[in-house]
């Protein structure tokens, strides 16, 4: 059963141990233990330097003397970093290589291009092709493998879902990629971590990893694009996304809804989260952020809509909620 994105958002920020010790899948893994080396030999130099330092200030005459010979300087202090160095690099580059690897043609594939200060989602087919659009959210399947194409669209972002992977830029005019996997079904927060101006802070991305059939069922149902007969409070909430001017701004298949500037809502009934992941998806933060997203998220390209009255912010919002 797949964790409240509040109650995950909470665990992802505040629990023990943090994502970054507590990887839910095998490139995490791998970043999980070059850390843990990392961590040991940080230790181990430590206690190194301490008993040095003891034995310089406390020492016998003769230890001392040793200690600060040409032999002992050239070989702890050259050799031994040099070569143990040298080894953890080639390791770590080797342990983590996965993670960047090119394509292998049959692995899932979905494109997401940082924006200030949300992510565009494109789910692709096997030569490419976009198959599906989302915004701020991404569906994977449990047990296989995902590669993220990680681009920018403004200034430099940086993705990072700590559970599943390792930490990525993405960078203006340039196609990075990543792979994450996730071996249980769960909502994994992520953080754009490469300072971006304005709200960089807010900018939060979600993973659900669900069991691989149930991953298919959502997938299909997307694509169908079934439209769910609207009763007259979303048909109200239609006419007013039209005439407020939310279509100018964000895409909702099948409508005349063909905005690029916000994120698509074409599915955002279905999604766990709101605002770049930061808020739970339900009619109430749904309303606000419609009514105010200013005060929520301060600095984000959405106007404030506080003209609004509450049964027009109710209507709008039922009609999202339509958007399966």
């Amino acid at each position: 059963m797949l964790l409240p994105i509040s109650t995950a958002w909470t665990e992802a920020l505040s629990g023990w141990p943090p994502p970054v010790l507590d990887p839910a899948g095998p490139h995490a893994g791998a970043v999980h233990l070059l850390s843990t080396i990392l961590f040991v030999m940080a230790a181990l130099v430590v206690l190194v330097v301490m008993v040095a330092l003891w034995v310089a200030l406390f020492g016998k005459a003769d230890d001392r003397r040793r200690l600060g010979g040409k032999r002992t300087i050239l070989i702890g202090g050259v050799a031994f970093p040099l070569v143990v160095l040298t080894g953890l690099l080639v390791y770590g580059l080797s342990l983590t290589s996965r993670l960047t690897a090119p394509l292998t043609g049959n692995e899932m594939r979905v494109r997401v291009t940082g924006e200030m200060w949300w992510w565009r989602v494109a789910y692709l087919g096997p030569d490419g092709e976009t198959l599906l659009h989302d915004a701020n959210e991404l569906s994977i399947p449990v047990g296989q493998p995902v590669v993220i194409e990680l681009e920018s669209a403004d200034v430099i972002h940086s993705f990072w879902v700590p559970r599943l992977s390792g930490k990525l830029d993405m960078i203006p005019g340039r196609t990075n990629l990543l792979r994450l996997q996730a071996d249980k079904a769960g909502v994994f927060g992520g953080q754009c971590t490469e300072y971006c101006g304005g709200p960089h802070a807010l900018m939060g991305f979600v993973v659900v990893a669900r069991p691989p059939a149930e991953h298919a069922a959502l997938m299909d149902r997307r694509a169908r694009l079934a439209a769910a007969a609207l009763s007259a409070e979303a048909l109200r909430g239609q006419a007013l996304f039209t005439s407020t001017g939310c279509a100018a701004c964000h895409r909702i298949a099948g409508t005349g809804a063909n905005g690029l500037a916000g994120p698509d809502l074409t599915h955002i009934g279905s999604r766990t989260s709101l605002g770049a992941g930061i808020l739970p998806n339900n009619r109430g933060t749904l309303m606000g952020w419609i009514a105010n997203s200013q005060a929520i998220k301060p600095g984000n390209r959405m106007p404030a809509y506080t003209m609004l009255s509450a049964d027009e912010l109710r209507a709008l919002a039922v009609y999202l909620e339509a958007q399966q």
